[in-house]
């Protein structure tokens, strides 16, 4: 007798799950930074990280060439969800994609207060900082919250910070550009060029992408726009052929090469990022510290704004008809998610060594997002906890 083949989980579940398991080993390689920063390896992780490999030192590689593929990975979610997916149709794109909008403006209004009211000691560049939500992070809470939380809810969670992705790489691409090189940043634009050629010739094979994508991401890095960008826009040029029958189709290339290099981004990459870029030494800092106005506004942004513009958004296009409560959850459970979107480690970080470049305002960011992360996820993961699973009864049109 034949055994019935089991039916294939859909690319977006298969996100969830790598996202939550990721996101779990991301605490750990950030919890385990912090430990090596603060014992007797404290001074070789420093050293480590800033040892020559080539042309650049360790960490710059990371943060500029294996975030490249982070972003690539990103992208192709990004474009994925939005052609073929969860995020494919305007009605399932208002009610997160309004809500990554509030989620956006109002932590950096708060963050820019804050450093604005401090004077001369304010630093406002890095208003960009609490804007972001670290999906892996906040997906790997909710995992450990198990069938407590609403399928629906975790669904919304991670199209609101696919939508926050997508903010988050424009962000970067227009405020945070060095000097630029015309003549490479041309040389990028004749390989976008040579991208788009290709997609629209129909050229279905990954290797010529995959070359002219690497070109695309040298010349990006030496034109002083930031490299990883570039891995958006390679993501954005790979084909993928609408099918809604079947959106999982390997034959897909997107498709191919997302599931070639999502479990290497998820379980490698963002969590060595996470280990060399979380090590902050504790060394000489008091909790006064956390009051200066570049950690209190992030982490007042992180805690504080993001849960106050996400849920108020969330409000306002729920009770104005044009979208429903997610399925199965209540209000409280919704607030609860709200607050887990506060958690904006990885891009938070990523963001905040674009803005300054000096070691105390380094050390002074990874603070403030530690701080806002943190009570983020604590306040949401409780509130969660004693959240009764109800229904919420959808309202009638």
């Amino acid at each position: 007798m034949i055994s019935k083949l089991p039916r294939p989980a859909s690319m977006f579940r298969d996100f969830l799950n790598s996202s939550t398991a990721g996101g779990v080993v991301l605490i750990v390689a950030s919890a385990a930074a912090l430990i090596v920063a603060n014992s007797a390896l404290g001074e070789d992780y420093v050293a480590a990280l800033h040892y020559h490999l080539g042309p650049l030192p360790v960490l710059e590689w990371i943060n500029d060439a294996l975030m490249a593929i982070f972003f690539l990975n990103v992208g192709l979610e990004i474009k994925r969800e939005m052609l073929d997916g969860q995020l494919a149709s305007w009605p399932r794109r208002i009610l997160p994609g309004a809500a990554a909008l509030g989620g956006m403006i109002v932590p950096a209004l708060i963050f820019v207060g804050v450093n604005l009211a401090a004077g001369d000691l304010g630093h406002p560049r890095g208003w960009a900082i609490p804007s972001a939500t670290d999906i892996a992070f906040a997906l790997g809470v909710l995992a450990l919250l198990g069938p407590r939380v609403p399928v629906s809810l975790r669904v919304f969670l991670a199209a609101l910070a696919i939508i926050d992705d997508l903010g988050a790489v424009a962000i970067i691409a227009i405020f945070y550009t060095s000097d630029m090189d015309f003549t490479m940043l041309g040389a990028a634009a004749l390989c976008f060029a040579g991208l788009m050629a290709l997609n629209r010739i129909g050229v279905m094979k990954l290797g010529p992408y995959l070359v002219l994508g690497a070109l695309l991401w040298f010349f990006t890095l030496q034109s002083g726009v930031h490299a990883t960008v570039a891995g958006v826009l390679l993501a954005m040029t790979i084909p993928l052929s609408l099918s809604p029958a079947a959106p999982d189709d390997m034959t897909a290339p997107l498709n191919r090469l997302e599931h070639a290099i999502s479990p290497w981004t998820t379980f490698l990459i963002v969590p060595i990022f996470g280990f060399a870029n979380a090590g902050v030494s504790f060394e000489g800092m008091s909790f006064g510290n956390l009051l200066d106005p570049l950690p209190l506004g992030i982490a007042a942004g992180l805690f504080i704004g993001k849960q106050v513009g996400v849920f108020s958004t969330v409000w306002v296009v729920i009770k104005a008809g044009w979208a429903d409560v997610p399925r199965d959850a209540t209000w409280r459970q919704v607030y609860g998610v709200t607050v887990l979107c506060g958690i904006g480690f990885t891009m938070s970080l990523f963001i905040g060594l674009l803005s300054y470049s000096e070691v105390a305002l380094q050390n002074e960011l990874k603070i403030g997002v530690l701080a806002g992360s943190g009570l983020s996820a604590l306040l949401g993961a409780l509130i969660l906890l004693r959240s009764k699973r109800e229904a919420t009864p959808t309202p009638s049109r």
